[in-house]
């Protein structure tokens, strides 16, 4: 496998597991992660926080199916992050995507199982465009999963994001009628998980940023100066990690684009 990209952020941020554990809730509030009991899965996470996300994968790789959860996080967020190269970037949530789908079968009520399985298949799909990837089937597949991790935690503010945006993306492809009847897409349903998923997170620049983006996808041009105002709070968040820093970055970025 090609080495991956250094993280712009990596060396910014110092934690060890003792300065990760306090701030653990605040960190995982959106996919509501527990804090792991193993000092060696800990460890392996405090490369994650770092933004050294090669190692933490690697790491998470080491442990087993414990460390699963690690190693498809690290994975997905540098693949839609930093990876430069596109099929490099296709390949990798491939992997994470095939990797969810054996912990699910080893672990099927752990909802981050199933969460990690949409947000790689539906990165993917963006990567392909939305319009293939539903003539595939990969749509129907993000949507039963994020489902299920909301059934098993319905205080998945992430689960509920993605869900929101699974909406957003198809009406904004294919309209409200065909998306409607064919795929089970709903705008109503979509604002309501967006309102949700910062209702649980409300401290999260990539949900704000995702819930602008679903705005202008939900209701065009007049929802124009919300999502203005929401992608402005994004980018004014203080981060807190390597992974909130790019968040972050993202939403500077929409802002000055």
């Amino acid at each position: 496998m090609a080495q991956w990209t250094r993280c712009p952020h990596a060396g910014a941020y110092r934690f060890d597991s003792a300065s990760l554990t306090p701030h653990w809730g605040r960190l995982h509030q959106g996919d509501a992660e527990p804090l792991p009991e193993d000092p060696a899965l800990l460890d392996a996470w405090v490369h994650f926080h770092n933004g050294e996300f090669e190692q933490a994968a690697q790491a998470g790789l080491r442990l087993g199916d414990a460390g699963w959860t690690l190693a498809n996080k690290a994975t997905c967020i540098y693949a839609h992050y930093i990876e430069p190269r596109e099929q490099t970037r296709l390949d990798l949530l491939l992997g994470a995507a095939e990797r969810a789908e054996a912990q699910q079968k080893a672990a099927p009520r752990n909802p981050n199982a199933w969460y990690w399985q949409a947000y790689a298949v539906g990165r993917y799909s963006q990567g392909i465009s939305v319009a293939k990837a539903l003539a595939r089937g990969l749509g129907g597949k993000v949507r039963r999963a994020l489902e299920t991790a909301i059934a098993l935690n319905p205080r998945h503010a992430d689960a509920h994001l993605a869900l929101a945006n699974f909406h957003a993306e198809v009406i904004d492809k294919v309209g409200e009628l065909i998306g409607g009847m064919t795929y089970g897409a709903r705008k109503d349903t979509g604002l309501s998980m967006y309102q949700t998923a910062l209702a649980l997170n409300p401290g999260s620049a990539i949900t704000l940023a995702e819930y602008a983006n679903g705005l202008l996808m939900l209701a065009g041009d007049r929802a124009s100066e919300e999502a203005t105002r929401l992608m402005a709070r994004a980018a004014a968040i203080e981060p807190l990690d390597a992974m909130e820093h790019l968040y972050a970055d993202s939403a500077r970025m929409a802002l000055e684009g």
